[in-house]
């Protein structure tokens, strides 16, 4: 059964408000600095834009720092940090998660949360099995459970199964965990900050 409660039905999008404007503005001199370097670096804008599928399946234009060569793509291709498309300052700024900050905009409009399954494309929704289905009934996040769990370490399957398990979970407690474990991510990366036993070959 989903969690409701005090949390769920309005603590946690104070607790978004709380953290996200004030680290929206707190990094904005680096979110500039770093959107002067991506122009400066490769050709293209600063900023890349996308739509996502949010909260009940409501799409929305999510935000983030450019990181690959300006060209038309897949997109649904999961992009690694090594892909010959990254550019050498955006493998830089996704080691670091620079490149999501932008998303704390999103945050503050309340079209994601500080914590939750990522936003997925319409097309990989739209093929979602019904297990999966769970993950559309929460705000998507600047980082979650499958985030700090191997996320592109872990196959779609299991990332689905981990963001269910905290939708149906969702607590205070649980989100504050998730963002320490995330700073973990962010200075170790992903694979050192992962326990091998949930890691797949």
């Amino acid at each position: 059964m989903i969690a409701v409660g005090w949390y769920r039905q309005g603590g946690k999008r104070a607790f978004d408000l709380v953290l996200a404007a004030p680290l929206l503005v707190g990094t904005l001199p680096l979110i500039l600095l770093a959107s002067a370097g991506v122009v400066l670096s490769s050709r293209g804008p600063a900023f890349f834009t996308q739509e996502r599928i949010g909260l009940h399946g409501r799409p929305f234009k999510l935000f983030k720092l450019r990181t690959m060569v300006d060209e038309e793509r897949d997109p649904t291709l999961q992009v690694h940090s090594r892909h010959a498309s990254v550019t050498p300052l955006g493998a830089w700024l996704r080691r670091f998660k620079i490149d999501e900050l932008p998303q704390l905009w999103n945050v503050v409009r309340g079209q994601m949360s500080v914590v939750g399954p990522r936003p997925d494309l319409a097309e990989n929704v739209r093929g979602y099995p019904a297990s999966a289905v769970p993950r559309l009934t929460v705000r998507p996040g600047l980082t979650g459970l499958a985030q700090v769990s191997g996320n592109a370490l872990l196959s779609w399957e299991a990332r689905w199964a981990i963001d269910v398990d905290y939708v149906n979970s969702v607590s205070l407690v649980g989100d504050i965990r998730i963002l320490f474990h995330t700073i973990g991510v962010v200075l170790l990366g992903e694979r050192l900050a992962t326990p091998p036993s949930v890691v797949e070959d």
